[in-house]
């Protein structure tokens, strides 16, 4: 059940990187900015995006295992560190907003949806920062040690 969860509540993610990258186009289209399209970019695209949902996937479970809410406005009572949390403190953010969105500008050849992503990564970058400090506040030592051992991004 956990699984079917998981897989459903990243589908959604994957049509907002679409709906990003298709904007962009259209962007595009009226600034005059040509988009690119070599089959290599495109295949490189279409493996982002499939890399970028399975680790929102798998980092999905992990939440549900725990019993915990993937999106929600209390913190958290679990500090997860296994799974893709042993690489990644934020595989969520990395497989989303990173993979899955600069994959669907490469594969619907977007130079403005390319940019959009590329600008929005220090600004969640800053967001993390802020949920970090919560992490710190709420489990402490068990968060200071984590920190120490696994990177923010990759």
């Amino acid at each position: 059940m956990n699984l079917l969860k998981s897989i459903l509540h990243n589908i959604g993610v994957v049509f907002v990187g679409f709906a990003i990258a298709y904007v962009g186009t259209i962007v595009d289209s009226f600034l005059g900015i040509s988009a690119f399209g070599p089959s290599l970019v495109k295949a490189a695209g279409l493996l982002l995006v499939l890399f970028g949902f399975l680790i929102r996937v798998w980092a999905t479970f992990h939440f549900y295992a725990h019993q915990m809410r993937v999106i929600s406005l209390k913190p958290q009572k679990t500090l997860i560190t296994s799974g893709p949390y042993r690489f990644s403190r934020n595989p969520l953010y990395l497989g989303g907003n990173v993979f899955i969105f600069f994959g669907a500008a490469l594969l619907f050849g977007s130079p403005t949806a390319l940019l959009a992503t590329a600008i929005h990564i220090p600004l969640m970058d800053r967001f993390i920062r802020r949920e970090e400090k919560q992490l710190e506040r709420v489990f402490g030592r068990a968060w200071v040690e984590y920190r120490k051992q696994v990177r923010r991004w990759l």
